[in-house]
């Protein structure tokens, strides 16, 4: 897909060092300035809309804007809890006694009754599908002996992520003055749920789940109107509004939209879809380079073998605007002296990725393969042709 169209020389080593493709899609991502018609103009307080693969937000509003997340907050519950079951700190099937203090939240619930015994798997389904606030307080007193243990983890789990405008003061989502997020905060959530769990994300998508004889629909209705759509969560309280992260798979591409503070579920839902059809419409990913492929090669002196092949060490992403694929190409800058020894992953060159002649970023090129110092009559050779060259 890529055309290389010149090879450059640069009059220093690269200095060594490994970069991840999903950093350098975000940095390529900040850069495109493409043409493109405008986003719909959306009945929401904030919004974003970004793309899972190469993390490029496609169309934005407020999006920093601090805002009440509601029952959102499950998203991270449920991230801590499904992090424990998969390290190996708990199971699904295991029991969980449900206290007063679980049984006694208002709003939304999954009905468990107090002094009762529920799984884990049973709980998390209330809190994904059915929205508990009930289930959530329980899984967190489970898992960290108080739900403000629990907020603890919560928070700091937050901090990590950098999502820096968040802040937890509870595990359900009930309005509290300490308890915040921005609609950027909220694609990281988001994002990180699908790529770190991808067995139990399907739970996102389940329509309904009983429990204790009370059927409950998922209120995420958007999974019935959108046969793309197949997670994630919706949150509402009187002072956030109606609120829907979401996110779709078409033709191999996924979207992340983040809709917040709508005056209804209807609205929330068709305000979330014109954000993914629109991002659908007018954008594509693509894979531009393999992890492991082989982009360039290189001479190498002093070494016991003269050639080194580079590369990039992840696969890496680029969402454009579709005409604008068709205008790619790479610039390839190679350092002008490279010496053994040579371990894999040290910096040699670079790829600047273009479209018309705008540099859209920088892909650091990596080399795939060890090279080991020849010996003492090799160098010497290379010294000696070094000095002629």
């Amino acid at each position: 897909m890529l055309t290389t169209v010149s090879l450059l020389v640069v009059t220093r080593r690269l200095c060594a060092g490994v970069v991840t493709a999903f950093l350098l899609a975000m940095s390529i991502a900040t850069s495109v300035a493409a043409p493109l018609p405008a986003p719909p103009q959306l009945s929401a307080k904030s919004y974003l809309l970004m793309d899972y693969t190469s993390g490029r937000v496609l169309a934005e509003h407020n999006s920093d804007l601090r805002i009440e997340p509601a029952s959102l907050t499950k998203m991270m519950t449920a991230y801590i809890v499904i992090d424990e079951v998969m390290k190996g700190a708990a199971d699904l099937d295991e029991p969980v006694v449900i206290s007063d203090f679980a049984q006694s939240m208002p709003g939304s619930r999954m009905f468990v009754e107090e002094g009762t015994v529920v799984t884990v798997a049973d709980l998390l389904r209330g809190l994904i599908v059915q929205s508990g606030n009930d289930s959530s307080v329980a899984l967190a007193e489970h898992f960290a002996g108080s739900e403000q243990g629990f907020v603890d983890l919560m928070n700091a789990k937050a901090a990590e992520m950098g999502m820096n405008d968040t802040r937890y003061a509870n595990s359900s989502g009930l309005p509290h003055p300490d308890h915040y997020t921005t609609a950027r905060d909220l694609s990281i959530i988001a994002r990180a749920t699908i790529a770190d769990h991808p067995n139990y994300y399907p739970m996102y998508s389940e329509r309904e789940y009983e429990f204790n004889g009370i059927k409950q629909r998922n209120r995420n209705t958007l999974l019935w109107r959108d046969g793309s759509v197949d997670g994630i969560k919706t949150g509402h309280t009187e002072a956030a509004g109606y609120c829907l992260v979401a996110s779709a798979v078409r033709d191999d591409m996924r979207l992340i939209s983040i809709i917040t503070g709508t005056a209804s579920d209807k609205t929330r839902i068709a305000e979330s879809q014109r954000l993914l059809n629109y991002g659908y419409r007018f954008f594509r990913t693509e894979k531009v380079y393999a992890a492991g492929e082989v982009i360039s090669a290189a001479r190498v002196w002093m070494g016991q073998q003269e050639e080194i092949e580079l590369g990039v060490a992840e696969d890496l992403y680029l969402t454009l605007p579709r005409a604008e694929f068709e205008t790619l190409q790479s610039e390839i800058q190679i350092a002008e002296y490279i010496k053994a020894p040579i371990e894999i992953g040290d910096e040699f060159g670079r790829s600047v990725l273009k479209s018309d002649n705008e540099v859209l970023g920088e892909v650091p090129l990596l080399a795939l393969q060890k090279v080991e110092e020849g010996g003492l009559f090799l160098r010497m050779k290379h010294a000696i042709l070094r000095y002629f060259n």
